[in-house]
């Protein structure tokens, strides 16, 4: 299909947009008793502001009003996005309403390249029929999520925060200090979520403490017809000193053009020098491009030490929800948010009674680390083990020619479990990742570390 086929979704009129309500999870709060702590509103609501419209903020307000909140949603730029691959796990299509018209492309073969151009074919046998992996623009799922808060009742504040008040007790409200068309204004809020990016002001006003950050740097290159029709439903990632000392390059396809990009942790100075090595990498396949827009974005690399702190949760990037070995944050980010609006609905009982830090503990923090921070471990011995050198790396690509191993993992990321694979399959594959790594001569304690993690 030729580029100029494609629809744009940011040209459809609003009128045409499918916005599907989600019903949100408000369960029975496991509130035990009624103290002071706790007053009855009295015929008010509780007012929440989420901080940051991307998918962790819009889903969070969206939650929050769904439930009877009143919901202020800020973002300081409606018409900007986040740079970002852009792939989006399958299940997310339907837990999250994604109207099928905003998906670029559907993503149904990979390629793996190793740093000495081992190539492996990652999905053409293993996916089945009806799966693939969703690629979209972050600035297209961004509007139409923040839509949908709004259509739920949240109110947009199209506005930069400059500060926060922290309140003296536990019953003051926080005083939200920003700034709209170059007018300074305050609001005064019960709750705050931040979903206001790696950077996130939100976690600095509450001493939320500092992560280690990724540098994710792209271009966007709009192809000739021809060149585009290659990455039609194939994406590309490549791995090697070249193109990062610790993560991945890759190559993904959009409505029109492709993004190609890099990002790393050890050498952000040189980043630049790591884009023109994937740019050399696939010179033959973008030849006669265009680059269309240049985009740099950084990527926490583990959650903070604070996530949540008085009244105040933080939610998506700005509290480190972005998997090792894979760079993912879309899901992780949306999901964050609406657990912790549905949480704050729960607590409140739909914005009825005030809510404490341990509530907020209680119905979000606690509900997450237990169904993700198995996930999140797991995929941070992955990238320790395989992107550590270009050997570790040829062992990575070579095990990944395995269907087992493709289908693990995509049974993993697709559906956002790590998957129960059979016993015997797991006895070979740690036995076959074992001589992979002998091979290339990288057995150490990481490895150790990942056979006992496989059988604890």
């Amino acid at each position: 299909m030729a580029a100029s086929q494609l629809q744009n979704p940011l040209k459809t009129p609003s009128s045409q947009l499918s916005i599907k309500k989600h019903k949100p999870c408000f369960l029975k709060p496991r509130r035990l008793t009624v103290s002071a702590a706790h007053p009855h509103l009295n015929g008010q609501k509780l007012r929440v502001a989420v901080i940051g419209g991307g998918p962790a903020g819009s889903s969070a307000a969206e939650a929050l009003a769904s439930g009877g909140i009143e919901t202020f949603l800020f973002e300081r730029s409606p018409s900007t996005a986040k740079p970002c691959g852009g792939a989006i796990p399958l299940c997310m299509v339907d837990e999250f309403s994604i109207p099928h018209h905003l998906i670029d492309r559907h993503v149904t073969k990979m390629k793996i390249i190793s740093p000495s151009n081992l190539t492996v074919d990652f999905g053409s046998k293993s996916l089945r029929a009806h799966e693939s992996i969703p690629m979209l623009r972050r600035e297209v799922l961004d509007a139409f999520l923040r839509n949908r808060a709004e259509s739920a009742g949240a109110q947009l504040i199209p506005s930069l925060v400059t500060h926060l008040e922290i309140p003296s007790s536990s019953l003051s409200p926080y005083i939200i200090h920003h700034t709209v068309n170059n007018s300074r204004k305050t609001l005064a809020v019960d709750v705050i979520v931040g979903a206001d990016g790696a950077n996130s002001k939100v976690a600095k006003f509450i001493k939320a403490g500092n992560y280690t950050c990724a540098i994710a740097f792209q271009e966007r290159i709009r192809l000739p017809d021809e060149k585009m029709e290659y990455y039609q439903n194939l994406a590309e990632m490549y791995v090697g000193n070249d193109v990062s000392p610790d993560f991945y390059a890759w190559v993904f396809p959009k409505c029109d053009h492709v993004a190609v990009g890099t990002g790393t942790v050890c050498g952000k100075q040189d980043i630049k020098m790591y884009q023109q090595g994937i740019k050399q990498r696939v010179k033959n396949k973008i030849k006669g491009g265009k680059v269309i827009k240049v985009e740099a974005h950084p990527i926490p690399e583990h959650p903070r030490p604070v996530r949540v702190r008085g009244r105040v949760a933080l939610v998506g990037d700005a509290a480190g929800y972005v998997t090792k070995c894979s760079g993912e944050g879309i899901y992780f980010a949306a999901k964050s948010g609406r657990m912790c609006g549905e949480g704050i609905v729960r607590a409140s009982e739909s914005g009825e009674w005030m809510i404490s830090e341990d509530d907020l503990k209680r119905e979000y923090l606690m509900e997450w680390d237990k169904k993700y921070v198995s996930t999140f471990r797991f995929l941070d011995l992955l990238q320790r083990v395989f992107y550590g050198s270009n050997e570790a790396r040829e062992a990575l690509v070579e095990i990944c020619g395995s269907e087992y191993v493709q289908r693990m993992t995509f049974d993993s990321y697709l559906y956002k479990k790590l998957a129960k694979g059979d016993r015997w399959e797991d006895l070979k594959m740690v036995f076959a990742t074992f001589g992979s790594l002998m091979r290339c001569k990288i057995v150490g304690r990481d490895m150790a570390a990942f056979n006992l993690q496989l059988f604890p």
